[in-house]
């Protein structure tokens, strides 16, 4: 990250979640929640299918961030709001696309050396719904770079 321009893009990728991604994040995080393993039970509480755990898709996505500013120790901040469900196919998985820009008027602070990332998560399978809304990072800008 050389220097920093409100509203520019930072980029954008595409994350494949698949039923295994949620196996191994149910074992790193411990949350067994049968919805986010078992048609059979996602199911029979009304939900479309096996659902990623919302805290995964939060990560993934923040990944990008990560991969523009370089360090993930200089993100002093990330949150979101929860907006929609991601289902999980068996065969096919999940497919997400994030893109950041940096946040327009007043969200570089030149003072504290930080900017705020605006984060945009869809889910590209099922009409490009967001699934997050709100999604901000605050960034530590390294110094030599600037607004």
């Amino acid at each position: 990250m050389t220097e920093v321009t409100k509203g520019e893009s930072i980029g954008s990728t595409t994350i494949t979640l698949t039923r295994a991604d949620l196996v191994r994040y149910a074992g790193a995080s411990g949350d067994f929640n049968p919805i986010h393993w078992s048609e059979s039970t996602a199911r029979s509480v009304d939900l479309p299918g096996v659902i990623a755990h919302g805290m995964l898709t939060m990560g993934a996505a923040v990944q990008l961030v990560t991969d523009w500013c370089g360090d993930p120790g200089a993100i002093l901040d990330y949150q979101t709001r929860f907006s929609a469900m991601v289902p999980v196919d068996e065969a096919e998985g999940a497919t997400l696309t994030v893109s950041g820009k940096v946040g327009k008027v007043g969200k570089v602070d030149d003072d504290a050396g930080t900017v705020r990332i605006d984060l945009s998560v869809t889910d590209t399978g099922h009409g490009d719904a967001k699934v997050l809304t709100k999604a901000q990072a605050v960034v530590r800008i390294p110094e030599g770079t600037g607004a």
